[in-house]
């Protein structure tokens, strides 16, 4: 008896010691919400790039400093919990009796219900506080799904938050916590963002004991699209380390202005590698502003059908170069349809400017107002003609499914497949026989990504049904619904092992 106690107190000690040392006098464990946390922090400003003098190196320096000092504190680590229930490993006594089922001495009582247990699953963002009252802008991956969200703010202050609204479509989120005299960040303007800027991204890399990390680059691009990680697409792309945590956080500008919300990564290795995408501000103050106004997003539409013009089938259209988007289908009593466009027809500029991808013409539509009017320059029965197009509002009930066919497998699961040809069988020094698809893409915040599925990996089977091919992979893959478990067997530098995930709410 003694020695059980004697363990028992040693135990409790420990515990004791470590919220001591976790939670140190004056901070409580839990936060209360109920009444209103005041920030006693100081207010920084960050002075305006063109009103800054830089007369050497040590004024450029002290430039780069004063922007990370001012911008900081108005930067949050947010972090989520879910409660899971999952499906316990079968014990080896279940088979024994299964073995002897119908026998007497092995009869049940009652039958036997499946094994489950709850598996408490936490993640981590970071986000960006845009009003002294506590409103904070993050990414919708961030928090979904998520049963509690919790903000920790750069005094280390843990306070409840709650979400006033999101947009999977653009991967935005709204947050509220109860709080005033915060540090905020403004929004600058992101169409006047140049390739070649310079900029910082601020966040919570990795893990809560590396929040409010800064890392520097530059704008390495603007406008990407046909990335495939959200329905509307429109990036800015930077080589500013960004990394697993930083999602939600900031993009700042010289000027201390939010000029992107970084979002993504693109990696072959699953780490930072100089790619990183960010959400544009313009984009994502519109979200919040509607959010905040109306608890939604209202996008307008045009109703077709279409993907981005390629060579060959220019070439067969008699189009004079591979510039613009095919319309495969212009759906009935929609704004396109009713401007007279028709199938077969090549878009090839909107409002005088080169349409070049059907994602981006696709996100400028959806960013568009309802009532706006477009013209557009189409290419028919070899000449160009104009029709004038009246936007309208996207219906609820095909919100994910304008203009193409909603989220993808390859979003769905986190990772996107490709044949596997000759070509990729020889880099990977494989056997000419082995059938399968290759891995060429996977999303590093992802179930899949947990669950070491990684890009450059050749996947056998799934669920033990063999695929040859993409068409087959889809097909399996499209039948599960959330939940259900995905086994997949897979090659990685020539040996062959098992692995399984969970598949995602869509």
């Amino acid at each position: 008896m003694g020695n059980h106690y004697s363990k028992f107190t040693t135990a409790l000690s420990l515990v004791l010691l470590f919220i001591l040392l976790r939670f140190p006098a004056g901070e409580s464990l839990f936060s209360s919400d109920s009444d209103t946390y005041k920030y006693e922090g100081e207010q920084t400003h960050v002075e305006s790039a063109e009103n800054r003098p830089i007369n050497n190196l040590s004024d450029f320096n002290n430039a780069l400093v004063d922007i990370a000092e001012a911008s900081t504190p108005a930067v949050v680590t947010v972090m989520t919990a879910r409660t899971e229930r999952i499906q316990q490993r079968r014990s080896p006594f279940d088979f024994f009796e299964e073995f002897f089922e119908g026998h007497p001495f092995f009869e049940r009582q009652q039958p036997q219900q499946p094994r489950e247990r709850e598996r408490r699953r936490e993640g981590m963002g970071s986000g960006a506080i845009v009003s002294d009252d506590g409103l904070i802008i993050t990414n919708n991956h961030v928090i979904d799904g998520a049963d509690t969200v919790s903000v920790r703010l750069y005094d280390e202050k843990i306070l409840g938050a709650e979400v006033i609204g999101t947009d999977p479509n653009t991967d935005i989120a709204l947050l509220r916590i109860n709080a005033e005299n915060l540090p905020t960040l403004r929004f600058g303007d992101s169409d006047r963002l140049r390739v070649g800027e310079m900029v910082m991204a601020i966040g919570s890399p990795l893990s809560q004991d590396l929040a409010h990390s800064v890392t520097k680059g530059i704008v390495s691009a603007k406008g990407r699209a046909d990335v495939g990680l959200l329905d509307y697409e429109n990036f800015i792309q930077t080589d500013a380390a960004i990394n697993q945590g930083n999602s939600g956080g900031p993009l700042i500008n010289l000027n201390g202005e939010i000029i992107g919300i970084n979002t993504a990564i693109a990696s072959r290795s699953g780490g930072f590698q100089g790619i990183g995408f960010a959400i544009p501000s313009n984009i994502a103050s519109s979200v919040k502003e509607q959010l905040l106004e109306t608890g939604k997003v209202v996008r307008a539409y045009i109703g077709i059908y279409g993907e981005t013009l390629e060579e060959d089938l220019a070439e067969a259209l008699g189009v004079p170069d591979a510039r613009g988007i095919i319309v495969h289908e212009v759906q009935e009593d929609t704004p396109a349809s009713k401007a007279g466009l028709r199938d077969g027809d090549v878009i090839r500029r909107k409002d005088g400017n080169l349409v070049t991808s059907y994602a981006r013409f696709r996100t400028e539509i959806a960013n568009s107002r309802p009532g706006t009017e477009i013209t557009l320059t189409i290419y028919r029965d070899g000449e160009e003609k104009e029709l004038v197009v009246t936007l309208e509002e996207l219906p609820d009930d095909t919100l994910a499914l304008e203009d193409g066919v909603g989220p993808s497998v390859e979003e769905a699961i986190g990772f996107s497949v490709t044949e596997l040809d000759e070509d990729l069988r020889n880099q990977l020094g494989l056997r000419g026989d082995v059938e399968g698809v290759f891995v060429d893409g996977v999303n590093p915040e992802s179930p899949a990504y947990q669950n070491n599925i990684r890009e450059g990996q050749v996947i056998l089977s799934v669920n033990r049904q063999r695929v040859r091919s993409v068409d087959e992979f889809s097909a399996i893959i499209s039948e599960l619904g959330p939940g259900d478990t995905v086994l997949l067997q897979l090659i990685h530098q020539n040996r062959r092992f098992f692995t399984t995930f969970e598949m995602p709410e869509r």
